[in-house]
């Protein structure tokens, strides 16, 4: 007689996308580089290359980052009035580390949506 298993629940959302984990077992590794998805999930072997979160992740960096930068810029100028290129010196690489460090979290919260509902690979129970 053959044991039927037990279907291991999906990862939080939360985990999945602040650990950048696969979306079905939250084990393996979601991303291959900096921002490259893997093509399969080494551990549950979940085909990847179905998912496709387009241009999701960038509008929320753009829009979640960048009224952060233009507060905070806002600020500094009405408190400090430097001149334009201290703005320049400061203002770029806290966009360009912020960007880097918002889009792969919210890349793979989109990701693990995606997987959820169902329009990456059969979603949780297929």
């Amino acid at each position: 007689m053959s044991q039927a298993t037990v279907p291991v629940p999906p990862p939080s959302l939360i985990h999945a996308a602040l650990a950048c984990r696969c979306p079905r077992c939250g084990r393996g590794k979601l991303y291959d580089g900096l921002l490259t998805v893997a093509s399969r999930c080494p551990h549950c072997d979940l085909d990847l290359q179905a998912q496709d979160a387009g241009d999701g992740p960038a509008v929320f960096v753009v829009f979640i980052l960048g009224a952060v930068v233009v507060a905070l810029a806002i600020l500094v100028e009405v408190l400090f009035a430097p001149p334009l290129w201290v703005h320049v010196v400061l203002w770029t690489p806290v966009i360009l580390g912020g960007a880097i460090l918002m889009l792969r979290p919210l890349k793979a919260g989109l990701i693990a949506l995606q997987y959820r509902h169902r329009d990456l690979g059969g979603g949780p129970t297929g």
